[in-house]
């Protein structure tokens, strides 16, 4: 894309040289690193892509000729009606990987409602060959239905233009297509219009697509890639690499990346991350202005889609997340500055999280209900809901921060009876319910099926200070309470048929689920010192006791899912009336945040731009 000043972004460019010979042979190695790590698909996987969205834009056109002809259009006005799809995330980024679904957009014209997209439309995809697992969700807030076509998973959103006919050649670019367009139809444009922008604004699209393959790994393996959970989405880590990319327009991708880190690190929060300025347009709809809108004054690290309107991708960052990806850019920088010195390889920049390693106390949140289908949408309403519980933990006194981890772990429990169903929904699912199968409990009077999605949130707590005598407790009852009468608020919670358990943990009493097979171990053995040092005192402190404690005392007496808050360790599944927690007590140690095995962030230099390079040439522009 052309620049009327010279250059992309709102700043001039931080370097305008090529990159080094050094810089040169470390990119060589990333893209063989990243092809050992499995990121690219095959040819046949790619082939099989471009068939698949052909035979889906056919689909579409004959949807939408369908509906033409029941609205009392002539033959020739049909098939001119037209309908055309688009692609967005991370297929159109070009990043995608084996397997990943493509996100994609059905544009349809005025005469084609909502209500066809999921009756007329949704029922043609079933009754077509090849096309599997439908699945839609008008209520959602950006309404999608979910297909697979020839194993390839997709997601479909739609939105209806105010014309009379869609032409093969439509191009989203034009503000004036947004008119007379409701909220949901401009949401399902701009994730379309927010990527077509981004390649636009990059100046060469094979580096941005290198280094955003390699950022996107490491955001996964380092569990920060989520939106919904504070921390950053596909959308936003595209835009970092993004403008990453204008600072340094002829350097490619190993040099982008060791620049991404060192900069993000720096980087001024909460001075906005903008690819371009923001602009004006025809609606009469809220662009992201932090001048006007207090909210917008309160996010912690807003980055700034390029499409308008322009809207803030990171409004869910918390305290907490912007301190845990901080701490990660850190890191980042100092394996990427040894890569470029020749002491260390890629492999460590992808080296998988230590979140289950990392705490001493964990939050587990159980959501589960009797049903599959009840359970996706139970499950989502809470994990949605999960980032106010970590904004109200972030208050309570001596916590530093609050963790979430960025997916839920789902079980699926085969129970003879209605006290294994209240276990299993205060997350005590023994060796005997874990093993059983589905035929064991077949035609058994009183059997029943939980489904249960159980999220975590590590929990840093301050060291001790020198001189303090006997064990610390924490109270969360508030934050823990509230989180659970928010999510009952939900207009669809049904008492009887859907749990929620918010309950805390030692990390020694994690569920063997969320290791991987081997990874247990090494942190049992190293939590062995500790059993010692605390065995005089009560048994609360024993890695071991806690858990058998929980399993006999739990007394739960809703009918067929707990909807109560475990919330002390020594009594029964009753919230306490006088809202403390007197059961999360700490050990006398001094660090009660991270493991001895985990390296202190703090010990880790402070990374730098190389000479002559500065940051500030970045940060320096203000909001127009």
């Amino acid at each position: 894309m052309a620049a009327t000043n010279g250059y992309l972004g709102v700043t001039p460019p931080i370097s305008v040289n090529e990159s080094t010979e050094r810089e040169k042979e470390v990119t060589v190695s990333l893209m063989e690193e990243l092809h050992r790590q499995g990121v690219f698909e095959s040819e046949e996987e790619a082939r099989t892509r471009e068939i698949v969205l052909g035979r889906l834009a056919a689909i579409v056109k004959k949807f939408v000729r369908k509906v033409s002809l029941a609205h009392g259009l002539s033959e020739a006005a049909a098939d001119a009606a037209g309908g055309k799809i688009f692609t967005f995330g991370s297929y159109r980024l070009g990043v995608h990987g084996p397997g990943s679904d493509i996100d994609t957009l059905c544009v349809v014209p005025k005469h084609v409602s909502r209500e066809d997209f999921f009756d007329v439309f949704e029922q043609i995809l079933k009754e077509t060959d090849g096309v599997t697992e439908v699945s839609g969700v008008p209520e959602a807030y950006v309404p999608i239905i979910k297909i697979k076509i020839q194993g390839i998973p997709i997601d479909l959103l739609m939105a209806r233009l105010a014309l009379s006919s869609i032409p093969d050649d439509l191009s989203l670019q034009d503000d004036n297509l947004l008119r007379n367009l409701d909220e949901r139809c401009i949401r399902s444009l701009n994730g379309s219009r927010v990527v077509d922008e981004i390649l636009r604004l990059v100046p060469n699209v094979e580096v941005f697509r290198d280094s955003l393959r390699c950022i996107k790994l490491w955001a996964q393996r380092r569990a920060i890639y989520s939106n919904v959970n504070g921390f950053l989405g596909g959308v936003a880590w595209a835009m970092l690499v993004a403008r990453i990319c204008q600072l340094y327009p002829n350097a490619i991708a190993g040099a982008i990346v060791s620049r991404f880190f060192i900069i993000m690190y720096q980087w001024t929060w909460p001075q906005p991350v903008l690819l371009k300025q923001i602009e004006d347009g025809p609606l009469a709809v809220r662009v992201w202005n932090p001048k006007l809108y207090p909210a917008d004054r309160s996010h912690r690290m807003p980055i700034i889609t390029p499409a308008y309107p322009s809207m803030c991708a990171t409004h869910n960052v918390t305290a907490s997340t912007q301190m845990i990806m901080t701490e990660e850019f850190k890191k980042g920088s100092e394996i990427v500055d040894r890569v470029i010195v020749g002491t260390a390889e890629w492999s460590e920049l992808f080296t998988k999280h230590d979140f289950f390693h990392k705490y001493r106390y964990y939050l587990q949140v159980i959501a589960s209900t009797g049903s599959p289908d009840l359970q996706i949408k139970w499950s989502g309403t809470v994990e949605s809901r999960i980032r106010q519980l970590v904004m109200k933990l972030e208050y309570v006194d001596s916590l530093i921060l609050a963790h979430p981890f960025i997916k839920g772990f789902e079980q699926v429990s085969y129970c003879l009876n209605g006290d294994e169903v209240r276990a299993v929904a205060q997350g005590d699912i023994s060796e005997a319910i874990a093993k059983r199968k589905k035929e064991d409990i077949e035609g058994k009077e009183g059997a029943s099926t939980v489904y249960s999605t159980t999220f975590f949130i590590g929990l840093a707590i301050e060291p001790k200070q020198p001189g303090t005598v006997g064990p610390r407790k924490l109270d969360i009852s508030y934050p823990t309470t509230e989180f659970t009468k928010l999510v009952k608020m939900w207009e669809k919670y049904d008492e009887a048929t859907m749990g929620i358990v918010v309950r805390h943990i030692r990390s020694s009493t994690l569920p063997d689920y969320v290791f991987d097979e081997g990874e247990r171990q090494p942190r049992s053995a190293q939590k062995r010192p500790k059993t010692g040092k605390g065995s005089g005192k009560s048994s609360n402190t024993s890695p071991d006791v806690p858990s058998k404690r929980r399993r006999a005392s739990h007394a739960v007496t809703s009918d067929s899912v707990s909807t109560t808050a475990q919330l002390k360790i020594t009594q029964n599944g009753v919230t306490p009336s006088n809202n403390s927690v007197p059961g999360l007590e700490f050990a006398s140690s001094t660090s009660a945040v991270y493991s001895p095995a985990v390296k202190d962030p703090s010990h880790i230099k402070s990374p730098q731009l190389p000479f002559g390079e500065n940051v500030a040439v970045a940060t320096s522009a203000a909001v127009s």
